[in-house]
């Protein structure tokens, strides 16, 4: 409860005996009064009864608006983020009813509760508070950068608590907007977003490309800039092996700057199809957020799950065919659990080859896939490509055998018969 003085002041001045023009004298001397005290337990409290006082019947529209604009500067100056959070949600409820004709101040209290909430890392409810915002006023004109801002900003509050769903539907309606908008620093912010949500969602390759082209941005500061290519490396090593991740490979390691990087080791075994080994793995992980460790429908995490295909990869350019239980040595894995790996890749057009189930040995093609239907379609017409190659080898033992045999014949011609010549019987 707000104090005995502040009470009786207030009721002075909200009698009808008191002149309008003494009234506003009055309540600006008694919110700097109210100010001054700002240690005392009840400054919120009396801050609130300010703005009910007000707010009330005693003065109208016009005469409450700047006062109730005074508030918002006092409560701004507010240096506890209790405080202000007390005090504020009160005169949000006090204008809710009112909110149209004090839209602006309104606002203000607003971005000043988002403040403290984001100051005592309650990210959700300064986006709550956020929401709230009449950013399609038709009582004031907002440029679409404020607007564009209070969006990325919403956007971010909800990352921080990894919603990203509602932190895509923000961050959609910026979209919209940005092609008006030439602020540098708006538009990193957008990037920045926008990666951050596609880590989130596990959509890697995507997230690995933006996060690079974030850290291409000169206007960004170098360690920001390393941060953002170091998200790159290690988003590009949990996407799905193939030949898309191999292009985004290429990319990251042909970067100057990734030597310099604690990933710089792993992105290089990924690039040149290197094995990795298990430790290897597990350092790996130490660096990873909590979404990137989750585990997916059978059981395994997502890097674990990128090693495993990778791994398989690495192996198909290593051999021509290997049996299922030798590859399930090799990764790790029961055989059963190697196969599955195997058909899933070459089902999805990532690997080329053929699985034997009858005699247990895959077959692999020599190439990675490209992920385009026409193409595997194309190197496994007529069922089988092995079959092909082995022709191709009959044929070219044949032709060596045929050139050696016309060597002979014109090194020792004595030994060699004659031709044989059928004239015209024929």
């Amino acid at each position: 409860m707000a104090s005995s003085v502040v009470l009786s002041r207030l009721a002075q001045l909200e009698s009808p005996i008191t002149p309008i023009t003494d009234k506003s004298i009055g309540y600006h001397r008694l919110l700097e009064q109210i100010s001054t005290d700002s240690l005392s337990d009840e400054f919120a409290t009396n801050l609130s009864a300010f703005v009910d006082s007000v707010l009330g019947d005693s003065l109208g529209i016009v005469a409450a608006r700047p006062l109730i604009g005074a508030y918002v500067n006092a409560l701004r100056a507010v240096s506890s983020s209790g405080v202000k959070i007390e005090s504020g949600r009160h005169a949000l409820e006090a204008l809710q009813s009112r909110a149209v004709s004090f839209e602006e101040q309104d606002a203000s209290i607003r971005e000043i509760l988002a403040d403290a909430f984001q100051e005592q890392e309650d990210y959700i409810e300064a986006a709550k508070i956020l929401q709230g915002l009449q950013l399609e006023s038709s009582q004031r004109k907002i440029p679409d950068e404020v607007k564009v801002r209070t969006w990325i900003r919403i956007c971010r509050l909800y990352l921080e608590e990894d919603d990203t769903t509602s932190a895509e539907s923000f961050l959609n309606r910026a979209k919209n907007l940005l092609y008006k908008i030439e602020d540098k620093e708006l538009n990193l912010m957008f990037q920045l977003s926008q990666a951050r949500i596609l880590d989130s969602r596990r959509k890697f390759l995507e997230a690995s490309q933006a996060y690079h082209g974030f850290s291409l941005s000169l206007a960004l500061a170098e360690e920001e800039r390393a941060f953002a290519l170091s998200k790159a490396i290690v988003c590009a090593v949990l996407a799905p092996a193939g030949p898309q991740r191999s292009r985004a490979l290429g990319k990251l390691f042909k970067d100057e700057r990734a030597v310099q990087l604690d990933e710089y080791g792993i992105l290089e075994k990924m690039f040149l199809d290197r094995l990795i080994s298990p430790q290897e793995v597990t350092n790996f992980a130490k660096k990873l957020a909590p979404h990137q460790l989750a585990q997916t429908a059978d059981g395994s995490t997502v890097l674990a799950k990128a090693v495993i295909e990778h791994n398989l990869l690495g192996t198909s350019r290593l051999y021509n065919n290997i049996g299922v239980v030798e590859l399930g040595n090799l990764l790790g894995l029961t055989a059963a659990k190697s196969e599955e790996y195997a058909a899933r890749m070459l089902e999805q057009r990532r690997l080329i080859g053929r699985i034997d189930q009858i005699d247990g040995v895959i077959f692999f093609g020599g190439q990675e896939g490209n992920g385009d239907k026409g193409t595997v379609n194309q190197a496994n017409k007529d069922g089988d490509h092995g079959v092909r190659r082995w022709d191709k080898n009959v044929q070219g033992l044949a032709e060596d055998v045929e050139r050696v045999s016309s060597l002979l014949q014109e090194t020792f011609p004595v030994c060699s018969k004659p031709p044989i010549k059928l004239g015209r019987a024929y």
